[in-house]
C-alpha cells in the first residue's frame, strides 16, 4: 500500500465510522499516548523492565499501527502529502548527513 493510498482510506475510514476527525489537538495528543504506548512494550520487550499483566496483550504491530493512523489522521487534516513529505525529508537527510554517518567512528 502507498502512503497516498493509505491516506485515502483513512480518509474513508473517518468519513464513514469515526463521524469527523478529531481536532488537530486532539490528534496530537492522541499520537503522543501511541508512541508511549509504543515505548512502553519497546521498554519492556529490549529494554530492562518487565512485562505487566496488563502489556503482555499488546504488540508492537498494533502500536505502530495506531500511531501511523493518527499520522495519517494528522496529515489529512493539514494537507500534508505524506508521500512528498516523506520524500522531501529524505532529500534532506540525503543533502545533510550523506557522509555524517559513513564517518561516524561510533558506528563502524
Amino acid at each position: 500500500m502507498t502512503l497516498q493510498k493509505a491516506q485515502k482510506l483513512v480518509d474513508q475510514w473517518i468519513k464513514k465510522y469515526g463521524v469527523r476527525y478529531f481536532n488537530e489537538l486532539t490528534n496530537m495528543v492522541l499520537l503522543t499516548e501511541e508512541v508511549g504506548e509504543l515505548a512502553r512494550i519497546i521498554a519492556r520487550k529490549y529494554g530492562e523492565q518487565s512485562f505487566k499483566e496488563s502489556d503482555k496483550e499488546k504488540n508492537l504491530e498494533e502500536e505502530m499501527a495506531d500511531i501511523l493512523f493518527v499520522l495519517i489522521c494528522l496529515a489529512n487534516q493539514t494537507g500534508v502529502d505524506l508521500t512528498e513529505a516523506l520524500e522531501k525529508s529524505l532529500k534532506k537527510k540525503t543533502d545533510r548527513d550523506s557522509d555524517r554517518h559513513l564517518n561516524n567512528e561510533k558506528l563502524q
